[in-house]
């Protein structure tokens, strides 16, 4: 029973290994695009037609991303404001968008 829960863990571990993989190819998807977009304007565009594709589709739903319009459309956002993503991902970025959504709360408050 033990080499059954250590198989079954070992697997699992092997699983979130590879989901943070694919994540970080969507990570890279998005970039390459936030690149285009600053180059030839078309970033949006090109995450739309990436991630609408069998491929893009794939490497979604293997990052645990349900590849639909609503995910589609959220990428498109993303890559339209052109902010890369590993500063998106960083805390001084989040603490800046809070900072800024308190402040509009207060405004309309």
């Amino acid at each position: 029973m033990r080499d059954f829960v250590d198989g079954t863990a070992f697997n699992a571990e092997q699983g979130n290994r590879a989901r943070k993989l694919f994540a970080a190819v969507v990570l890279a998807a998005l970039d390459d695009a936030i690149a285009d977009d600053k180059k030839y304007g078309n970033g949006p565009e090109q995450i739309a037609r990436w991630a609408r594709s069998r491929d893009g589709r794939e490497v979604l739903s293997c990052a645990g991303i349900d590849p639909n319009e609503r995910v589609v459309s959220g990428l498109m956002e993303f890559v339209a404001k052109g902010v890369r993503t590993s500063v998106a991902l960083s805390r001084e970025e989040s603490e800046r968008r809070n900072a800024a959504l308190l402040a509009e709360a207060a405004e309309a408050a």
